[in-house]
């Protein structure tokens, strides 16, 4: 096929299939077929193994990762179980778990059980359960949470505080 010609227009191969010559097989030509050998079936799971423990109890989780040099703009996000945002997101998100990449930024809404924090997040964010913000995590709006675990060189700035009310719950690593 030549460098110009369409993959899909070309015409087809008229071309006769060559039969084998039976002088040239290695069995005579009058000789019934032999039967392939039969394929051992394989062993069934065992319960005890963990991968078929995990595909029994249900389907695997899904997870949605935005790339880096991605921009997505102006979208809903239900039903993901982690989002690992890598380029650009502006949307609402309500999840179980966001991660946002040293090259990623975030934002708009959220409101996650887990959100772990190495780039950039600006809007309002709920993490029921834990925020966790490395070194080089920023993060800037309405900003709740369980617990929260910042470590040395993060930034938190806006209305931050805690879902109960109660005394901020911060330990710095």
């Amino acid at each position: 096929m030549k460098y110009t010609d369409n993959l899909f227009s070309r015409p087809r191969d008229t071309r006769v299939p060559v039969r084998p010559d039976p002088i040239l097989s290695s069995r005579p030509p009058s000789a019934a077929p032999v039967a392939p050998a039969p394929v051992p079936a394989p062993p069934a799971p065992t319960p005890s193994n963990d991968a078929n423990a995990a595909a029994a109890a249900g389907p695997a989780p899904s997870r949605l990762t935005v790339g880096p040099n991605i921009k997505l703009r102006g979208v809903e996000i239900d039903d993901c179980d982690t989002l690992v945002v890598e380029g650009r997101v502006e949307a609402t998100m309500v999840s179980r778990e966001i991660q946002i990449s040293e090259t990623g930024s975030f934002s708009g809404k959220v409101d996650v059980d887990v959100a772990e924090i190495r780039g950039a997040f600006q809007g309002e964010m709920t993490a029921r359960r834990r925020l966790v913000i490395h070194a080089s995590g920023r993060v800037n709006g309405k900003i709740r949470y369980g617990k929260v675990n910042v470590q040395e060189g993060g930034e938190v700035s806006g209305d931050v505080g805690t879902l109960s009310g109660d005394t901020p719950t911060v330990r710095a690593a």
